[in-house]
């Protein structure tokens, strides 16, 4: 059994930057593929940006490419999640997840394990 505990969100104004992070409780490096969500009011869960084991390919969300940032360090079982640019419309909770198995990144079958997420609030 996986947990996950974010950190990092809170409030910020259009513009601005956010670091989340994401801590595993076991040794998370050479056995799951990581991932970031989010969940706005009102709308389904989206897969926001996907790491592969190793750290070596990554994948993102159209509408955050150029902006957010995926990285893991397998030494401190962590995830991040580099945010900048930010948008009123990334407001969010932000949900980390892990897989063992790889599929579709952006399909939330394809992780067995989330946390609880953080919340991120962009003002304009």
């Amino acid at each position: 059994q996986v947990q996950l505990v974010e950190s990092g969100g809170g409030s910020v104004q259009a513009g601005g930057s956010l670091r989340l992070s994401c801590a595993a409780s076991e040794n998370t490096a050479n056995n799951y593929y990581m991932a970031w969500f989010r969940q706005a009011p009102g709308k389904k869960r989206e897969g926001v940006a996907h790491i592969s084991i190793r750290g070596g390919t990554t994948y993102n969300a159209a509408s955050v490419k150029g902006r957010f940032t995926i990285s893991r360090d397998n030494n401190k079982n962590t995830l991040y999640l580099q945010m900048d640019s930010l948008k009123p419309e990334d407001t969010a909770m932000y949900y980390c997840a892990a897989g063992r198995y790889g599929g579709i990144w952006t399909s939330e079958s394809t992780y067995n394990y989330w946390g609880q997420g953080t919340q991120v609030t962009v003002s304009s």
